[in-house]
């Protein structure tokens, strides 16, 4: 039973297509707008009219007071939620999160302005956060405002799940490791390393909550991912094999085999999904979105054998250049190059900037061996 849902057109994305959601109602925020439109028509941008499904950008104009959805038809549609607040926010996370989700986006950017200035404070789907002052030159600062919006614009998910009911009768109550993912989920709820900062089940409505799952495999339970290589090491074909943590489930009870932790046979990119092996009569639930960038890792690096990815981190951490969104092969190729030049692949610790960590290691007991006297909470933003 594949999962069509996850699919949504993506042949009917045109790219370096952008269009404008709503009307500026601020001299400031018609300013911005302005300023943005200019930079992306000078980068090659074409822009349309008004949005639809040849659209690759949306900039959808959000008012602070009654946030409403942008609701795409198409998954591939990025959208970059604009807001003007009245004063800079002491704290950008708590300000920016329920109206980026509220606004159904992949990234907001609240315009705020201060003695200096105007400044542009990003937040990202996965908690990240920075911003781009203004320094005396409108050409500079839309450009820095488009550099952090493009390589994010022009990423690509790869989220679709293709469920098969092939899994091994064998394998229908798990094996040694699905064992050790249960015990890492709770080894990780007992480090407080799993709460969402944000509990989206209670910012958005049903109807919302149903579309951010269908477009970024959101769940909203608890941050973070577990994975182990099925062992003895296989190929279906699709690459490596290898048991992960669901998306939007509970990491610290990770039991029930195809709903809580599945088998990734692999992934397709004729269909550009993660191929996904389930018990029959189970309605499945999606794996995480970061499957793409572990299949990577476990591809490129026979010896590794564990994947843990926390919202935390470790001092001395190098990281990504970009915050790419979860579950686009950008951000998979980022971390899995940064895996490929450590020291030791197999051993590794490397950072997504303003996001969290990746480890791998041997096993995931032998992951917590290693760092969890290291790990901290408070992931540095810049």
């Amino acid at each position: 039973m594949p999962d069509r849902v996850a699919r949504l057109d993506r042949d009917l994305v045109v790219d370096r297509t952008f269009a404008v959601n709503g009307v500026p109602g601020t001299p400031l925020l018609r300013w911005f707008v302005d300023g943005l439109e200019q930079v992306m028509a000078e980068e090659g941008y074409a822009q349309r009219a008004r949005p639809g499904r040849d659209v690759q950008v949306v900039l959808h104009l959000l008012d602070p007071a009654n946030a409403r959805p942008y609701r795409r038809k198409s998954a591939p549609t990025f959208v970059v939620a604009i807001v003007e607040l009245p004063e800079p926010p002491t704290d950008v996370l708590r300000a920016g999160y329920p109206l980026l989700v509220r606004g159904l986006a992949n990234l907001a950017i609240l315009v705020t302005e201060d003695r200096d200035g105007p400044i542009a404070h990003f937040v990202t789907l996965e908690q990240g956060r920075y911003r781009v002052e203004h320094i005396g030159d409108d050409d500079k600062f839309f450009a820095g405002v488009y550099e952090r919006v493009e390589p994010l614009a022009s990423s690509r998910l790869v989220i679709a799940n293709e469920f098969r009911t092939d899994l091994e009768g064998e394998l229908h109550d798990g094996d040694d490791q699905t064992g050790e993912i249960t015990r890492a989920g709770e080894r990780l709820a007992a480090l407080d390393l799993l709460p969402a900062a944000f509990p989206i089940e209670e910012i958005l409505p049903p109807r919302d909550l149903r579309h951010v799952k269908l477009l970024y495999g959101i769940g909203g339970l608890s941050y973070g991912n577990v994975s182990a290589r099925r062992q003895p090491p296989t190929d279906s074909g699709y690459g490596p094999e290898f048991w992960m943590s669901a998306s939007g489930v509970d990491k610290a009870a990770l039991h029930r085999i195809g709903c809580d932790i599945l088998l990734v046979r692999g992934y397709d990119p004729a269909r550009d999904a993660m191929v996904l092996a389930v018990p029959p009569g189970v309605k499945p639930n999606r794996v995480s979105v970061d499957a793409i960038e572990h299949w990577m890792i476990y591809k490129d690096h026979p010896e590794v054998g564990a994947i843990i990815h926390v919202h935390a981190w470790i001092t001395g951490t190098s990281a990504t250049d970009i915050n790419y969104p979860c579950g686009t092969l950008e951000l998979a190729q980022s971390v899995a190059d940064l895996v490929r030049r450590s020291p030791d692949p197999s051993r590794a610790v490397v950072g997504q900037r303003n996001h969290g960590l990746t480890i791998t290691g041997h096993s995931l007991e032998e992951i917590f061996e290693r760092v969890d006297d290291k790990i901290v909470r408070k992931v540095p933003m810049d």
